[in-house]
């Protein structure tokens, strides 16, 4: 869980001005729910999820994808209605300071995030403040994600405060993982920016470097948000997204099947849901 150009901003939002909030109705007269999300494993595979059920139910769902900072502005202002990725209380600590008195929590979607900086296992490095006298090895860098990112934020305090002399390179999730996977490939040392819940998990042998300072902090929630007043205006809704509540293995089979499914996140997500849908079902219920 990411390098918008300005072209992107400009369809953004238009997107995001055009779109219909969750109590308008579309051009097929069904409600409309406006979701944004960021291009992150399981920001994708949650709000497709949601996207898939809501559609079965009769919902016209609408995804609006963007960086981190335009998201929150979007569900802020009232452009989107739900964000389904909030991780609190440390990495978007500085968007909620900015913007949370125009939204509103709805719910927890996962309860044990972490993020911080990951190597393989084959790396004898175990620490952040260990780094420094390895950093040739590393080639002086640590692979980022998209610049907005909070943790790419909180990964610029740790080189400063543990004075690592590494460079921050700026990339995206897809390029990372690239990345990732050419060096583990190779058992080459590298350092990236990471977080859990992410399948990079599930198919490599990982570590999160242990942070004596407690920069990135311990584990973190994965929270919805919405505009601020719309879960009085939609308490069905509300209550759908208030009980969406993912673990390690229901969302980890989830982010497998839509990372293996390139272009089909739709139908993986409508796929999953049949397979777990009393379960989903329930979370409709007060």
């Amino acid at each position: 869980m990411r390098k918008l150009r300005l072209v992107t901003f400009v369809l953004l939002g238009s997107l995001l001005f055009a779109a219909c909030s969750g109590g308008k109705k579309g051009s097929t007269e069904k409600p409309v729910v406006t979701i944004a999300m960021v291009n992150w494993i399981e920001c994708i595979a949650n709000t497709n999820l949601a996207k898939a059920v809501l559609e079965e139910r009769g919902y016209e769902v609408k995804l609006v994808t963007a960086d981190v900072a335009p998201v929150f502005a979007a569900v802020a202002r009232g452009n989107a209605d739900l964000f389904m990725e909030v991780w609190e209380p440390v990495t978007h600590q500085p968007y909620m300071e900015k913007f949370g008195d125009q939204v509103e929590h709805i719910g927890t979607v996962f309860e044990d995030g972490r993020i911080g900086l990951v190597v393989p296992t084959y790396v004898t490095v175990n620490s952040i403040d260990e780094l420094a006298a390895e950093k040739d090895k590393f080639s002086g860098k640590i692979i980022g994600i998209s610049p907005g990112a909070g943790m790419m934020g909180l990964t610029e305090q740790a080189i400063n405060d543990y004075d690592l002399g590494l460079e921050l390179v700026a990339s995206s999730e897809a390029g990372m993982l690239a990345s990732l996977k050419k060096a583990y490939d190779k058992e080459e040392w590298i350092v990236v920016t990471g977080w859990k819940p992410h399948t990079k998990f599930a198919r490599y042998d990982l570590k999160i470097l242990d942070d004596p300072k407690g920069i990135f902090g311990g584990a973190e929630t994965l929270s919805t948000i919405a505009t601020k007043g719309w879960a009085e205006k939609n308490p069905k809704l509300a209550t759908f997204f208030k009980n969406f509540k993912m673990n390690d293995e229901l969302l980890g089979s989830l982010m497998v099947a839509v990372e293996e499914n390139p272009g089909q996140e739709s139908e993986v997500a409508t796929k999953w849901y049949h397979e777990h849908k009393e379960l989903v079902d329930s979370w409709f219920e007060e």
